[in-house]
């Protein structure tokens, strides 16, 4: 075994696709995912997991039927399995997702922005 961390900054600079999440690391049944995002996600849910969204560099807003959330560099939020959701990034975001393997990144929503899974940098 590898005794050495994981550098964020290096594993970013691997990918340039928006929307497409990398993983970089497993515990159990979770994955460690780093995306980048620009501009409108679809509306979508999980409904059999939680989500974890995790900004490193920018700002995001996580839109909800009833309301949003904006985070910021170093802020983390849960999204509660099953509630719809909508991520919005004026600009860039680099951001850290952690979830059970195999959830799509569209939830139920399907759709053109849905990504190859396990795919890892």
């Amino acid at each position: 075994m590898k005794y050495e961390p994981i550098n964020f900054r290096d594993k970013l600079s691997m990918f340039d696709q928006h929307w497409s999440p990398r993983v970089i690391a497993e515990m159990n049944d979770y994955q460690f995912k780093l995306v980048k995002v620009s501009g409108e996600f679809v509306w979508h849910a999980h409904p059999e997991t939680d989500e974890v969204f995790i900004v490193i560099e920018g700002s995001l807003d996580i839109e909800f039927r009833d309301g949003k959330v904006t985070l910021q560099s170093g802020e983390m939020f849960v999204i509660p399995r099953g509630v719809e959701h909508k991520p919005v990034a004026e600009r860039e975001c680099k951001m850290m997702l952690v979830e059970p393997k195999g959830v799509v990144n569209t939830g139920d929503a399907g759709g053109e922005l849905t990504a190859e899974n396990n795919v890892w940098v």
